[in-house]
């Protein structure tokens, strides 16, 4: 498996295009008669784009995907499912293809009825722009930020076990709204395998389990998230193969959302060693990386171990004082803080003066071993810093 360039659109023949204007931007995607699967937020109040996307991969079929930035067309009523639809027809019509084979997403602020002569006006200038190249999927990825600092894309290259080289690529965004269960994250993946829905499906559902669904920037759930793989249609090659290089694409989309984090000064990876079961180490990891008390030590340089311990005992997982170890590491170096239910990072010790040391650094590894099995998981996150109060308490003047 090695990295390539291109976005989604490492993958021959699918196009895409971006279209901005003001605080408004339409990214489309054109891969024909594809298979298709999708996984959408829990939130139990949708957007109009949710609701429409859900009927639409019931057949596993998809040609088109259009998404727009800048109004949510949450919390609509009617008139936001009118004008989702009216994105899908006219995406349609101009690409020859059914409605009902477009997906459509909108990301952005919630309550507000869509802009649609500035997106109809957005998705004519991204028809008019399709093409298959690292600058279209680069300008799709502009096209759907927020609050996002810098467009987010990846692409691998891997080779099955039958000896066929297939090719993963995606976009997404998403820097705050972000918790498990996907935050304001949209994230469209294409491949050339050939697969049938159902594959994709389960290869997808597994991916995002331990990527999307892992990655915490401030602990609200989103309306909107959706996440899209496209692939050509056929059955029987997804392998181990394509799912590791599937896991390692979605990681990485999944690492610089928590790097983009709204505000965010500092990155942090959590990874929780010896569990009991699969679910305890991802409830403890998910529990410390939301944590609003770590979040801000993380953001102070503050190695206080007992914000992490005690964010695992409220965790719902397994535990035992007497057994767990709490590291903490910047990449180059590494200190154990507690150590199987012993503190040794207190006044006068060298461990508190490299914990120090390490979180005064961009990049912070916690890892907690629970030593009570053998399960681990990993979770992403980023610091909470006073920009994201000011970001998010002027997010909609």
């Amino acid at each position: 498996m090695k990295k390539v360039e291109g976005g989604i659109c490492a993958v021959e023949n699918v196009l895409a295009a971006g279209a901005c204007e003001d605080n408004y931007g339409v990214a489309l995607i054109h891969y024909p008669q594809s298979s298709a699967a999708a996984v959408f937020t829990r939130n139990k109040v949708q957007a109009a784009p949710i609701i429409i996307t859900r009927e639409s991969v019931k057949n596993g079929k998809l040609s088109a995907i259009v998404a727009n930035s800048g109004n949510a067309n949450c919390f609509t009523g009617e008139k936001g499912i009118d004008d989702a639809k009216e994105m899908t027809h006219q995406v349609a019509q101009g690409l020859n293809i059914l409605p009902e084979d477009v997906a459509v997403a909108s990301t952005g602020i919630i309550g507000r009825q869509l802009p649609l002569p500035i997106i109809s006006k957005l998705i004519t200038d991204a028809l008019r722009r399709l093409d298959n190249s690292p600058t279209a999927s680069k300008n799709a990825a502009e096209a759907i930020m927020t609050t996002d600092t810098y467009p987010k894309e990846f692409a691998v290259e891997t080779t099955l076990t039958n000896g066929k080289t297939v090719r993963i690529g995606g976009i997404c965004k998403g820097s705050g709204m972000i918790a498990p269960n996907m935050g304001t994250m949209l994230s469209f993946l294409t491949t050339d395998i050939e697969a049938s829905p159902a594959e994709l499906e389960e290869a997808l559902q597994k991916s995002v389990e331990k990527t999307f669904n892992m990655v915490v920037v401030d602990g609200d759930e989103s309306t909107n998230d959706i996440v899209v793989l496209l692939s050509r249609p056929g059955q029987g090659n997804i392998d181990e193969k394509f799912q590791e290089a599937l896991d390692y694409l979605c990681s990485e989309l999944t690492r610089m959302l928590a790097r983009d984090g709204e505000g965010a000064t500092k990155y942090m990876e959590v990874e929780v060693i010896g569990a009991q079961s699969l679910n305890d180490a991802r409830i403890a990891a998910r529990s410390i990386v939301k944590s609003p008390l770590v979040k801000t030590a993380l953001f102070g340089a503050d190695p206080n171990w007992g914000r992490i311990v005690a964010a695992v005992g409220y965790s719902g997982a397994s535990m035992n004082e007497e057994t767990i170890t709490v590291s903490l590491e910047d990449g180059e170096r590494r200190v154990a803080v507690v150590d199987k239910g012993e503190i040794k990072a207190f006044d006068g010790t060298e461990e508190l003066e490299l914990a120090e040391s390490i979180m005064e650094r961009e990049t912070i590894k916690i890892t907690v071993d629970l030593s009570l099995g053998t399960f681990m998981a990993t979770a992403y996150g980023c610091d909470l810093s006073y920009d994201y109060v000011r970001i998010n308490s002027e997010y909609s003047t």
